[in-house]
């Protein structure tokens, strides 16, 4: 991977970013992704944020080796403390747990001033994302899910707004598996979601060997509720 030429995931990232945006990409890591951005986009400018000094560095010698160093200013910082209010309208998280995007996003809230779309690639619980665009005025307008190197991937895109309408049935469901991608339920999202019954299934297994009690019912009955819902979307 480089800066031409990005992994399958970090594509399906940039090809929702808005043509001419002012981008602040949260844990860029090399770098690639703005770089790729400001090379397909000459109108394009991006803040790289970095926490760790060694990816920080990568980044700066990347944006420097892409003669990008008017365009891209590679920053180093916790989060969303590396961009001012109002400094970019699209932010890019991408290749962390669902839990840490959204506490970024928590403890950035004041710095969402003027950001008009997020783009979020959660390596792992996509739901808990998805609660907190819904409690904090976004829209989820867009997912996609796919698998590269054996991983499976979710894509998550969001703007300004309510979207308590998306969520008016199957809210549990659509939490968990995604209003989008159970509608599509492609080859990536029939993998994760198998592996995943088949996971919860031998969990049940072993408290059904369990001296029941108040706490293993409970989490019996949990287990449960997400097997039926996701083997309905499944079934289809």
């Amino acid at each position: 991977m480089n800066e031409k030429q990005l992994s399958e995931r970090l594509v399906r990232v940039a090809k929702y970013v808005p043509k001419g945006a002012k981008v602040a990409d949260i844990g860029s890591d090399h770098a690639y992704l703005p770089c790729y951005l400001c090379i397909k986009d000459i109108e394009l400018t991006a803040i790289a944020g970095e926490v760790n000094e060694g990816p920080y560095q990568s980044a700066r010698k990347q944006v420097e080796k892409s003669g990008l160093t008017e365009r891209i200013d590679v920053r180093k910082g916790n989060g969303l403390e590396v961009i001012n209010c109002g400094e970019v309208n699209t932010i890019t998280i991408a290749g962390m747990g669902g839990g840490l995007i959204t506490t970024i996003l928590n403890e950035g809230k004041d710095k969402l001033e003027g950001v008009e779309t997020l783009i979020l690639q959660p390596n792992v619980s996509a739901d808990i994302i998805r609660k907190w665009l819904l409690h904090n005025e976004w829209v989820l307008v867009s997912e996609e899910i796919l698998e590269e190197d054996e991983k499976i991937y979710e894509v998550l895109v969001a703007k300004r707004g309510n979207d308590e309408s998306l969520y008016e049935e199957q809210k549990e469901q659509k939490f968990l598996l995604g209003p989008f991608l159970m509608q599509e339920v492609n080859h990536a999202f029939k993998k994760k979601w198998q592996y995943e019954v088949d996971n919860w299934k031998r969990i049940l297994a072993q408290f059904e060997k369990a001296n029941a009690n108040e706490q293993v019912e409970e989490k019996r009955k949990n287990l449960l509720n997400q097997i039926n819902m996701v083997e309905e979307v499944l079934r289809k």
